[in-house]
């Protein structure tokens, strides 16, 4: 792990990004954003998309990885886009629950209220995130949110992994498991519409949120022969997003042709209780 350093006096100011790396087969995980940036098979393949204008300093949130969307999504609150907890530091777990996982490789972290985070949104909370591998080199993340409102009053809010895939070519990749779900296409005034087929290929611009979705969703990439299983507990709805016409919008954060080599899908969920 990395520790936060200053240089000062005659010495510019340096300043280090904590990170953790799990070598099993390989996993990044950055303190700023508890932020998975890296995940690597046991063929030393990368599993995640990372810009190469990807940005590690505050106030900007890492472009890439498995971003943690918290206490909101998009626009949809008080809070910046997507909430804060992906643009704060957060703290290595020092008293975790059990994991979830017989996994020995894990880590886990924390992020607890600021006095800045309190002036838009004046709740008490607790954040947890267990990143861990399993024995095959499986990714599984697990968050915890407990309210520690002095009052026990609730609080609503929305959580997402907000997660990068690397693909060969969004024209190659294919999800299935969402067939004949509903769905609100935000291309279209978010109306409500049916999926119709028995997968859902990137022909054109897509953006919509699946909702009731089921616990196992898969993601084939035929050019790569690689196929992504995902699977959620607790975590109704799916938001799935291949923002590749965006170029032109895109290049003031992505490099040229990084549009066809990502593909993004969200689980969300909102809780109003403790």
């Amino acid at each position: 792990m990395y520790n936060t350093k200053s240089i000062g006096n005659s010495f510019p100011t340096i300043r280090i990004i904590p990170r953790c790396l799990i070598i099993h087969p390989t996993e990044q995980v950055y303190l700023y954003g508890g932020q998975v940036t890296s995940w690597k098979n046991n063929s030393g393949e990368q599993q995640l998309f990372l810009s190469k204008k990807a940005s590690f300093k505050p106030p900007k949130a890492i472009r890439g990885g498995i971003q943690i969307c918290f206490p909101q999504l998009g626009n949809h609150g008080v809070v910046e886009q997507h909430g804060f907890a992906r643009n704060r530091l957060w703290s290595v777990d020092e008293s975790p629950p059990l994991p979830d996982t017989t996994s020995d490789c894990h880590i886990d972290l924390i992020l607890k209220q600021s006095e800045e985070d309190m002036k838009t949104w004046p709740h008490s909370y607790e954040l947890r995130l267990q990143v861990a591998l399993s024995p095959r080199g499986d990714l599984i993340l697990t968050s915890r949110i407990k309210n520690k409102n002095a009052d026990g009053k609730p609080f609503q809010f929305t959580f997402a992994y907000h997660t990068y895939f690397s693909v060969s070519d969004i024209s190659e990749v294919r999800v299935e498991g969402l067939d004949t779900l509903d769905y609100h296409d935000n291309l279209q005034s978010k109306i409500r519409c049916t999926e119709q087929g028995d997968a859902v290929v990137f022909e054109s611009e897509v953006d919509r949120i699946y909702l009731s979705a089921p616990p196992k969703i898969v993601t084939i990439d035929h050019e790569k022969k690689r196929t992504f299983v995902l699977r959620k507990k607790e975590l109704p709805d799916v938001g799935e997003l291949a923002s590749f016409f965006f170029l032109n919008l895109a290049y003031s954060i992505l490099w040229k042709h990084e549009w066809l080599l990502w593909h993004l899908i969200l689980f969300t969920s909102m809780v109003c209780r403790r």
